[in-house]
């Protein structure tokens, strides 16, 4: 399963790849970011690859373990960005989920940056096909301060189904670091509680 994830994401980015390299001399060209996320869990261990692609208001994503195990998801949005002081980004998406779970995920993503400051969101609710009472809100929340360009600290929070605990919301600190086009961050959720659990995120973005 390891293998067949790593392939999935590698599939997924090579094609949109090209294609940015192929539009060098469009004004407005497509931006990809990768990340492969390593979630080290009591018992546990699965990788959860994600893909996304802009080309300006357009905005694509492709996910895989996100909503479930063994599930795909892929997702159309709209960008609206803006701002001087708070500069912003903000994409109401929709999905579609195929796997362990089916069914369609209407989203938002949301991204605030003030001086050396960020807020970033990511949510979405999952309309199940096969039984309407499974359906389930996703979270993603994570704010950092980055003292250099190339480092950030923060708080963050999550609301899945992939690791459930006692906890309805799993809250943590981070740690990051870029270098170039690559980027690697720390995450330690739970602490001090029998459901601590470690997450890697290492990404690529061009």
């Amino acid at each position: 399963m390891k293998k067949i994830t790593c392939y999935f994401c590698l599939l997924l980015l090579l094609p949109i790849a090209g294609f940015s390299q192929k539009t060098d001399s469009v004004k407005h060209k497509w931006t990809v970011d990768a990340s492969a996320l390593f979630y080290f869990i009591p018992e546990d261990f699965f990788i959860l690859p994600i893909v996304k692609a802009d080309k300006n208001k357009l905005h694509l994503e492709m996910r895989y373990n996100y909503e479930d195990r063994n599930t795909y998801s892929v997702f159309g949005g709209y960008n609206f960005t803006g701002g001087k002081k708070i500069e912003y980004t903000i994409t109401p998406m929709l999905g579609a989920v195929l796997g362990n779970s089916d069914g369609i995920a209407p989203g938002l993503e949301m991204d605030f940056t003030l001086g050396k400051f960020e807020l970033y969101s990511e949510m979405e609710y999952l309309i199940e096909f096969n039984d309407k009472s499974n359906g389930y809100l996703y979270n993603w929340t994570e704010i950092t301060f980055a003292p250099r360009d190339w480092l950030w600290i923060g708080i963050t929070g999550q609301r899945t189904r992939l690791y459930q605990s006692s906890l309805d919301i799993q809250r943590g600190i981070l740690g990051g670091l870029s270098w170039g086009n690559f980027s690697a961050t720390g995450y330690l959720f739970n602490t001090f509680s029998e459901d601590t659990f470690v997450l890697v995120s290492l990404g690529i973005s061009f």
